[in-house]
Protein backbone atom coordinates (compact mmCIF):
# COMPACT_ATOMS: atom_id res chain seq x y z
CA UNK A 1 0.00 0.00 0.00
CA UNK A 2 1.25 3.46 -1.03
CA UNK A 3 2.61 6.03 2.08
CA UNK A 4 0.05 8.58 0.45
CA UNK A 5 -3.52 6.96 -0.14
CA UNK A 6 -6.17 9.64 -0.62
CA UNK A 7 -9.65 9.44 -1.88
CA UNK A 8 -12.29 12.12 -1.61
CA UNK A 9 -15.85 12.59 -3.15
CA UNK A 10 -17.39 15.99 -3.93
CA UNK A 11 -20.55 16.47 -5.04
CA UNK A 12 -20.91 19.58 -7.96
CA UNK A 13 -24.25 20.99 -9.26
CA UNK A 14 -23.10 20.72 -13.20
CA UNK A 15 -23.11 18.38 -15.52
CA UNK A 16 -19.77 16.07 -15.78
CA UNK A 17 -18.61 17.88 -19.08
CA UNK A 18 -18.33 21.23 -17.18
CA UNK A 19 -16.22 19.53 -14.88
CA UNK A 20 -14.08 17.98 -17.27
CA UNK A 21 -13.65 20.93 -19.03
CA UNK A 22 -11.84 21.79 -15.65
CA UNK A 23 -8.82 19.17 -16.26
CA UNK A 24 -8.92 18.88 -19.63
CA UNK A 25 -6.18 21.76 -20.15
CA UNK A 26 -2.21 20.29 -19.08
CA UNK A 27 -1.83 23.74 -17.90
CA UNK A 28 -4.64 23.58 -15.35
CA UNK A 29 -2.64 20.59 -14.21
CA UNK A 30 -0.19 22.81 -13.07
CA UNK A 31 -2.35 24.90 -11.30
CA UNK A 32 -4.15 22.26 -9.44
CA UNK A 33 -1.07 20.48 -8.14
CA UNK A 34 2.06 22.42 -8.54
CA UNK A 35 4.71 19.75 -7.25
CA UNK A 36 3.45 17.77 -9.40
CA UNK A 37 4.31 16.05 -12.95
CA UNK A 38 1.25 14.13 -14.64
CA UNK A 39 1.35 12.29 -17.76
CA UNK A 40 -1.93 11.09 -18.93
CA UNK A 41 -2.46 7.44 -18.55
CA UNK A 42 -5.87 6.86 -19.38
CA UNK A 43 -8.39 10.13 -20.99
CA UNK A 44 -11.76 9.24 -20.73
CA UNK A 45 -13.09 12.29 -21.85
CA UNK A 46 -16.34 13.28 -19.99
CA UNK A 47 -15.86 10.28 -17.38
CA UNK A 48 -12.44 11.99 -16.27
CA UNK A 49 -8.64 11.40 -16.27
CA UNK A 50 -5.96 8.51 -14.90
CA UNK A 51 -2.28 10.09 -14.58
CA UNK A 52 1.09 8.83 -13.75
CA UNK A 53 2.52 11.09 -11.08
CA UNK A 54 6.12 12.27 -10.84
CA UNK A 55 7.40 15.06 -9.21
CA UNK A 56 7.03 15.17 -5.17
CA UNK A 57 5.36 11.86 -5.29
CA UNK A 58 5.63 8.84 -7.76
CA UNK A 59 2.47 6.91 -8.68
CA UNK A 60 -0.92 7.47 -10.01
CA UNK A 61 -4.12 9.92 -9.45
CA UNK A 62 -7.29 9.72 -10.86
CA UNK A 63 -10.53 12.14 -11.52
CA UNK A 64 -13.48 9.96 -11.81
CA UNK A 65 -17.00 11.73 -13.07
CA UNK A 66 -20.11 10.38 -11.98
CA UNK A 67 -23.16 11.48 -13.17
CA UNK A 68 -25.60 11.86 -10.27
CA UNK A 69 -28.81 13.24 -10.08
CA UNK A 70 -28.23 16.37 -11.88
CA UNK A 71 -24.95 17.10 -11.33
CA UNK A 72 -21.31 15.00 -10.95
CA UNK A 73 -19.36 13.37 -8.10
CA UNK A 74 -15.94 14.23 -8.54
CA UNK A 75 -14.32 10.88 -7.27
CA UNK A 76 -10.52 11.87 -6.81
CA UNK A 77 -7.85 8.70 -5.91
CA UNK A 78 -3.94 9.82 -5.05
CA UNK A 79 -2.14 6.62 -4.59
CA UNK A 80 1.72 7.28 -4.14
CA UNK A 81 4.92 8.07 -2.51
CA UNK A 82 8.02 9.77 -2.26
CA UNK A 83 10.59 9.37 -4.76
CA UNK A 84 14.08 7.78 -3.60
CA UNK A 85 17.34 8.81 -4.66
CA UNK A 86 16.63 6.91 -8.05
CA UNK A 87 13.16 8.26 -8.62
CA UNK A 88 11.42 4.92 -7.84
CA UNK A 89 8.64 5.02 -4.93
CA UNK A 90 10.18 5.33 -1.81
CA UNK A 91 7.50 4.28 1.20
CA UNK A 92 7.23 6.65 4.53
CA UNK A 93 7.28 4.83 8.09
CA UNK A 94 3.64 5.05 8.74
CA UNK A 95 3.00 8.40 11.13
CA UNK A 96 5.07 10.09 8.17
CA UNK A 97 2.74 8.66 5.03
CA UNK A 98 -0.36 9.42 7.26
CA UNK A 99 0.43 13.12 7.76
CA UNK A 100 1.55 13.66 3.99
CA UNK A 101 -1.69 11.98 3.27
CA UNK A 102 -3.71 14.38 5.59
CA UNK A 103 -2.38 16.75 3.89
CA UNK A 104 -2.99 15.94 0.46
CA UNK A 105 -6.57 14.96 1.51
CA UNK A 106 -6.83 18.71 2.74
CA UNK A 107 -5.33 20.17 -0.80
CA UNK A 108 -7.91 17.61 -2.44
CA UNK A 109 -11.01 19.09 -0.47
CA UNK A 110 -9.40 22.60 -1.34
CA UNK A 111 -9.24 21.99 -5.20
CA UNK A 112 -12.59 20.52 -4.85
CA UNK A 113 -14.28 23.14 -3.48
CA UNK A 114 -12.83 25.87 -5.14
CA UNK A 115 -14.30 24.02 -8.62
CA UNK A 116 -17.60 23.74 -7.07
CA UNK A 117 -17.94 27.50 -6.40
CA UNK A 118 -16.51 28.62 -9.87
CA UNK A 119 -18.50 26.50 -11.69
CA UNK A 120 -21.88 26.16 -9.56
CA UNK A 121 -21.93 30.07 -9.74
CA UNK A 122 -24.17 29.95 -6.34
CA UNK A 123 -26.07 27.21 -8.61
CA UNK A 124 -27.87 24.74 -5.72
CA UNK A 125 -28.68 20.93 -6.29
CA UNK A 126 -32.30 20.83 -7.93
CA UNK A 127 -31.85 24.89 -9.23
CA UNK A 128 -31.88 24.67 -12.92
CA UNK A 129 -28.74 26.13 -14.12
CA UNK A 130 -27.92 30.00 -15.00
CA UNK A 131 -29.23 30.89 -18.59
CA UNK A 132 -26.17 30.99 -20.87
CA UNK A 133 -25.42 34.83 -21.27
CA UNK A 134 -26.12 35.81 -24.87
CA UNK A 135 -23.24 37.56 -26.77
CA UNK A 136 -24.41 41.15 -27.79
CA UNK A 137 -25.59 41.08 -31.48
CA UNK A 138 -24.99 44.01 -33.89
CA UNK A 139 -27.39 45.82 -35.87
Amino acid sequence: MPSVDVVDETFLAVPPAVVAAAFAAPGAWRALWPDLDLEVATDRGVQGVRWTVRGALVGSMEVWLEPVLDGTVLHYFLRADPPGPDGTPRPLPVRRGAAMARERQRAAKTIAFALKARLERGRAPGEPPPAPTDPPTSG
